[in-house]
């Protein structure tokens, strides 16, 4: 038995996995609840945390030079505030194409923003499709770039076949590639059949070194969901049960509203805990939802 195999048996792939939907859709709308009937100061400190946990995102194929300055600034001071605890929020990262991100890393080295991270996508984004040499090459010429982060895309068909020491081998490999860069692992959960998949793919994600999962691409008919996240949650607990190591989430794709950002903390926050609501283990991948978090909290200001 080669090793990628004894870790994936330890990790109960073999097996059918319990996903119980009534109870994660019951979780949801007390998560859904509890939003609605959140007092507007403690939304306030929430929306206010979560634009730390952003990764600002531009992934157009016809994105300029200019584009990428606006992101880079935006991110750096998405708030004009009086009130010096809200000049200091900034943006966790930005995230391009690999073609934008020597633009990214020399706008936020101009304007002192290098505290930002700079993250690209890899992999034959969206799709990973092409042949594995080829996107494992991506990886390794976006490492060489200078990038903080890597978003890796999977080959989905790995996981609708249940070839998951192929799509293991793939991820560990990508992973060396990465070399010390944060590798975010790209579930494509829409397109993947059933909970009981997402929870699988998760694992071996994780057990591939990945140092978050991420659900969507943001290129999907449907992208990142509440019940896909309760299900990534739970994996990342088991997974941390058996290994000792904490992996982070990051739902990216479709996040527009901040009632939604507010959901997404709730449920890190009930299903892994306040460890997790950090930048280290939690990220949110958007382009629009900073404008609405902004907007809110200008509101929620008055």
């Amino acid at each position: 038995m080669g090793a990628q195999t004894k870790i994936l048996v330890l990790l109960g792939l073999n097996n059918s996995i319990n996903i119980d939907e009534v109870a994660i859709n019951e979780k949801i709308k007390q998560i859904r609840s509890r939003v609605n009937t959140m007092e507007d100061k403690e939304k306030l400190i929430l929306l206010q945390k979560a634009i730390t946990f952003l990764d600002l995102t531009s992934l157009n194929t016809d994105d300029t030079q200019e584009v990428i300055q606006t992101l880079c600034l935006k991110a750096m001071k998405p708030i004009e505030s009086q009130d010096k605890t809200k000049e200091c929020l900034h943006t966790a990262a930005v995230c391009v194409y690999p073609d934008r991100a020597q633009d990214a890393i020399d706008i936020l080295i101009d304007h002192v923003g290098r505290f930002i991270s700079v993250a690209s996508v890899a992999g034959d984004f969206p799709s990973g499709k092409r042949p594995f040499e080829e996107r494992l090459q991506e990886v390794v010429d976006v490492v060489k770039l200078g990038v903080d982060e890597v978003d890796v895309v999977i080959d989905r068909s790995l996981v609708l076949t249940h070839d998951w020491d192929e799509l293991f081998n793939q991820l560990s490999s990508m992973k060396d590639a990465c070399d010390a860069k944060h590798m975010k692992t790209i579930l494509s959960v829409g397109d993947l059949p059933s909970l009981n998949h997402i929870y699988k793919v998760s694992m071996v994600a994780m057990a591939a070194g990945s140092d978050f999962i991420k659900t969507s691409t943001g290129k999907e008919v449907v992208n990142a969901n509440l019940p896909a996240g309760m299900v990534m949650c739970q994996a990342i607990r088991e997974y941390k049960k058996i290994t000792g190591r904490k992996v982070g989430l990051k739902p990216a794709g479709g996040i527009k509203t901040a009632v939604q950002a507010l959901e997404w903390l709730i449920l890190v926050k009930e299903e892994l805990g306040e460890e997790w609501l950090n930048k280290t283990f939690f990220r949110i991948g958007a382009s629009s939802l900073l404008d609405d978090i902004v907007a809110t909290i200008h509101d929620l200001s008055k």
